[in-house]
């Protein structure tokens, strides 16, 4: 399937169009849209992507516009709360996950300076360029997704294993996965290279 119609890939689904077109894959120095997309992909465990992105505006809702020094604060309380929330995946064990991945993403700032310091630091410093032909040849995994994983996990992570965290990588272009022949190839290759100057 290509991506050059990309109503093909999201299905005709307004939101996803847009994200593939403006967001997937675009390189992220940013803590704050880091973690954003840990909450958004850990939710999307056993889920689809389109899912999350109808609920995501629930998300920026009900976790305080993805701030981690917040969300890290979460009392019992409000989880009994976001456990009745429609906006959300009301999944306790992901909502508590959420809480514990904002602390020790935290704990990363501190002993790395950003969190983009330490995730960054697992493929060099610079986007890893994929020249992908069909969806086929798409990896679900790598060996840099399964040493951040493990790492992470390590850390006190939760709900972000090599899969998870490979999507993570892809949406905010640690790797480029766009195929060859979609018009988002070059354009992020481009925003790569101005990005590493």
């Amino acid at each position: 399937m290509s991506f050059n119609n990309p109503a093909a890939w999201c299905l005709g689904f307004p939101e996803y169009i847009t994200y593939h077109d403006t967001e997937w894959g675009v390189p992220v120095y940013d803590d704050r849209v880091h973690f954003e997309f840990l909450i958004l992909e850990s939710a999307q465990a056993g889920l689809s992507w389109a899912t999350i992105l109808k609920k995501r505006e629930g998300y920026r809702r009900a976790f305080a516009d993805f701030d981690y020094e917040v969300v890290a604060e979460f009392p019992e309380s409000y989880v009994q709360e976001l456990l009745q929330d429609p906006g959300i995946i009301r999944n306790v064990l992901k909502i508590r996950a959420a809480i514990t991945n904002a602390q020790c993403f935290m704990e990363v700032q501190q002993e790395f300076g950003s969190f983009s310091n330490y995730i960054w630091g697992f493929v060099g410093g610079k986007p890893i360029q994929n020249s992908l032909r069909t969806m086929g040849e798409a990896l679900a995994t790598t060996p840099e997704s399964d040493r951040l994983a493990k790492d992470l996990k390590k850390r006190g992570f939760k709900f972000l294993g090599s899969t998870t965290i490979y999507a993570h990588m892809q949406a905010t272009g640690l790797v480029n996965d766009h195929l060859v022949d979609c018009h988002r190839y070059e354009e992020v290759k481009k925003l790569a290279r101005e990005s590493n100057k």
